[in-house]
């Protein structure tokens, strides 16, 4: 079943549960957390009116559960935008335009963002070993703005940090990168001025360069891409926070490759439910020993590529183990998605 057809009633069927709520919040800890934003409580049409505290607070949960689950298969673009590219002679055109812009992360929560090409992530950049590449910033923000290619080996002058490599790149002007992909891997481009600011407003996106030779990877029958952040926007995965964000759907027997990477300003261990993740590269580099995990800690920065052999089939709760970024009294929000494996 396609994830455009997957609606609630197919995705519990799927999932082989009665109460999905209760299974994906099943995460839950004793630890002060901090609410739920009221308007994402607002918008969710779910504030307290029993008097019965537990009543209120599984009803909120609920409630959460059933917006995730109505939202699948809606936003089409989760998992990420590929950034199209022209042909000059033998070199790949890619042309980025950052601005500002206001950004829904979760219902009746819209931030300001800062973004690249009008999407938080910016689209993906993929590219191969070898490919010369060459993209065109324009600066449509208030602020000057950079880009850095982060982990990608390039020349100094094109390694975008204002003031050390360029100057930077004021409203209304363009600045042209240029280089050739040489280190495969899943890298990161975002702004590296004021960044603390810019990245984690949404300046940020996937750079990823294929390898020549494909043999080097495990094989995969799909691929996503987690981007985190937590700071700007909040507490995002892709930016949205659940109940926006997205499942990975797939089939018994599928092998799933997770690239995530750490755009925002905290670490973040991520859990997947019910079946283990197989580390095989950090940083764009495959590792020389894989080894095994149920959680992997990712820093600010990071990247890791982890393999998921989907052998146990339901609706399986993924999140962010730090507690306080995924769920509360008013449940689940922020760093919170599923991997759901059909029979």
């Amino acid at each position: 079943m396609e994830l455009n057809n997957l609606t609630r009633r197919n995705f519990l069927k799927l999932a082989g549960v009665a109460g999905l709520g209760a299974g994906l919040s099943a995460c839950a800890g004793s630890a002060p957390v901090p609410p739920t934003p009221t308007a994402m409580t607002a918008a969710m049409d779910m504030t307290p009116t029993t008097g019965d505290a537990a009543a209120d607070m599984d009803a909120l949960h609920e409630a959460g559960v059933k917006t995730f689950l109505d939202g699948i298969g809606k936003d089409k673009a989760f998992w990420g935008t590929k950034l199209d590219y022209k042909m000059d002679g033998g070199v790949k055109v890619f042309e980025v335009t950052a601005s500002d812009l206001s950004w829904e992360v979760a219902p009746g929560q819209t931030v300001e963002a800062m973004a690249y090409n009008g999407i938080v992530p910016g689209p993906e950049i993929r590219i191969t070993e070898g490919d010369q590449v060459r993209v065109i910033l324009k600066n449509e923000m208030k602020q000057s703005t950079s880009i850095h290619w982060h982990g990608a080996l390039v020349p100094n002058a094109m390694d975008g940090v204002p003031f050390i490599t360029q100057k930077p790149v004021k409203t209304g002007e363009t600045f042209t990168y240029e280089f050739t992909a040489r280190n495969p891997g899943s890298h990161m481009y975002h702004s590296h001025h004021n960044a603390a600011e810019q990245v984690t407003k949404g300046l940020m996106g996937a750079f990823i360069i294929e390898p020549k030779d494909k043999s080097i990877d495990p094989q995969y029958d799909a691929e996503y891409t987690m981007v985190l952040n937590d700071s700007g926007i909040g507490l995002t995965i892709n930016g949205k926070s659940f109940p926006y964000t997205q499942p990975i759907v797939a089939k018994l027997g599928d092998k799933i490759r997770v690239r995530y990477m750490n755009e925002g300003l905290l670490i973040h261990p991520m859990h997947l439910h019910g079946i283990p993740q197989k580390v095989f590269a950090k940083d764009g580099w495959n590792l020389q020993y894989p080894y095994m995990a149920d959680t992997v800690l990712i820093s600010p920065g990071e990247r890791y590529d982890v393999l998921v052999e989907c052998t146990e089939p339901g609706a399986w709760a993924f999140h962010c183990h730090i507690l306080t970024h995924a769920e509360s009294s008013h449940g689940m929000f922020g760093m919170v998605t599923a991997l759901v494996v059909q029979q």
